[in-house]
């Protein structure tokens, strides 16, 4: 993607000083020229404007004053004052005011340029800190995403096929199943890793604060709007913007966005300008858009600007053959983050999570395994580490080949076994104090535990 050119104005009643200054810029930016301050104030209401050149004299008003103005109303807007050498004591007044820099009259034109470029550079690397205040960059792998299986190769496939096309990308998937990192992955594919991503939980947000989100909004534009505020698309601009759940966006909003699709351009709110903004959309949902469109709440027209490049994440329960590296993935992230040692799962403890169904996808894999972790001692995680609504949850899926007079059975030996491992380890394996918590005699505890097929398990724990 192509960086947008700087727009300059040149503010000077001097003719042949508009016309020097536009002569030595116009190569390398878009210049606009006016001669008073009333059009200077109207056009930065109106264009783009990136840097102003600021003559102090001007024949209606002070330049001071616009000064004032444009620092109160317009921060993305930096001034570089022009003054004559003996107003000199004037322009240093002018830069503890907020003007950038000043130039005199008898510049010299390369000490011009160089001084704009190191204000446009300034210009970026403010704009670059104003996006990672914006969110904090995550850490992806790109194999944790992709997966062994077949379906998570042909999704990869497909995305390094379209990475590099600049086309809208509309990710549809369930909750949880990492729509947001097969962005990133993209992001990453694409060639353009140094340039922003910017992502928006529309549904994180309040409804009547989402357009100003995206958008920006002027100074004054309602209430509590104290200072001009860069939206999410002009911190992507020359990157990439994830909308996600973008089947929630508000259908007056659709319009807007539209417009970003077609023409390239925003206005924030309260504003009157159109702003050019270069940024790849990729959006995401898990509801089902073609009935909101039936529905009359969703714009047809969005649906295919959006819907150019469209990818389908399958649900985990769709690709388990991922999960053990999946599970992997994650304990090396939490043993890491948590200073533990829990390397591996049993055998056991995987056929447990392997025929669990998954309605939270990788999100509730992800929580699972942080909670394990934090939880867990020692090395492995065994099927009596699994929290008994996993075990519970399997037993309701199995249902149908239990009958109904075991199924209760099933439920509360599962408990029993659960809740007597958990006893134990609180009291270090210890099965007299055991017996003592659970209120009943060391034989009955030692029956349970023969019963149960626990005697191994206490083993292992008390090896650990």
């Amino acid at each position: 993607m192509d960086k947008q050119i700087p727009t300059i104005l040149i503010v000077d009643d001097d003719e042949s000083m508009r016309d020097t200054l536009d002569a030595i810029l116009k190569k390398d930016f878009n210049v606009l020229k006016v001669s008073d301050g009333r059009s200077a104030i109207d056009t930065i209401k109106k264009k783009d404007v990136d840097i102003v050149l600021l003559d102090i004299r001007l024949p209606d008003i002070n330049g001071m004053d616009i000064l004032q103005q444009i620092k109160e109303n317009n921060e993305d807007v930096d001034v570089i004052m022009i003054t004559a050498v003996k107003e000199i004591d004037t322009a240093v007044h002018a830069i503890k005011m907020g003007a950038y820099d000043y130039i005199t009259k008898e510049f010299d034109y390369d000490d011009v340029i160089a001084r704009i470029n190191r204000l446009i550079e300034s210009q970026n690397k403010k704009r670059e800190l104003l996006y990672f205040k914006s969110e904090m960059e995550r850490y992806i792998d790109v194999g944790f995403i992709i997966g062994n299986s077949k379906k998570m190769r042909d999704v990869y496939n497909f995305v390094q096929k379209a990475a590099r096309v600049p086309a809208t990308i509309l990710i549809r998937g369930e909750t949880g199943t990492g729509k947001e990192l097969l962005a990133r992955v993209i992001r990453q594919e694409s060639g353009l890793v140094n340039e922003p991503f910017v992502t928006v939980n529309l549904t994180a947000i309040p409804q009547e604060l989402v357009e100003s989100i995206l958008f920006g909004h002027e100074r004054g534009a309602f209430t509590g709007a104290i200072k001009q505020h860069f939206g999410k698309f002009e911190l992507a601009n020359g990157g990439f913007i994830f909308l996600d759940e973008i089947g929630d966006l508000k259908y007056d909003l659709q319009a807007k966005l539209l417009r970003v699709l077609q023409e390239g351009e925003i206005e924030r709110v309260g504003g009157s300008k159109k702003i050019k903004v270069d940024v790849r959309i990729i959006a995401a949902t898990n509801v089902d858009i073609e009935k909101k469109m039936k529905d009359g709440q969703f714009r047809e027209d969005l649906y295919y600007r959006l819907n150019v490049i469209p990818i389908v994440l399958p649900p985990l329960r769709e690709r388990l053959e991922d999960l053990p590296m999946l599970i992997d993935f994650f304990l090396k992230k939490y043993n890491k983050r948590f200073k533990k040692n829990l390397t591996r799962i049993s055998e056991e403890a995987l056929d447990m999570l392997m025929n669990y169904h998954w309605p939270g996808n990788i999100r509730e894999l992800e929580n699972l395994i942080e909670r394990l972790v934090v939880m867990g001692e020692g090395e492995e995680i065994l099927k009596e580490d699994i929290p008994l609504e996993f075990h519970l949850s399997i037993l309701d899926r199995k249902v149908p080949s239990i009958s109904q007079s075991s199924i209760l059975d099933v439920a509360l030996e599962s408990f029993e076994r659960n809740y007597i491992l958990k006893t134990l380890e609180k009291v270090k394996w210890k099965r007299k104090a055991a017996a003592e918590v659970l209120g009943i005699p060391i034989s009955t505890l030692k029956y349970k535990l023969d019963r149960l097929n626990l005697y191994d398990v206490i083993r292992i724990k008390e090896s650990a």
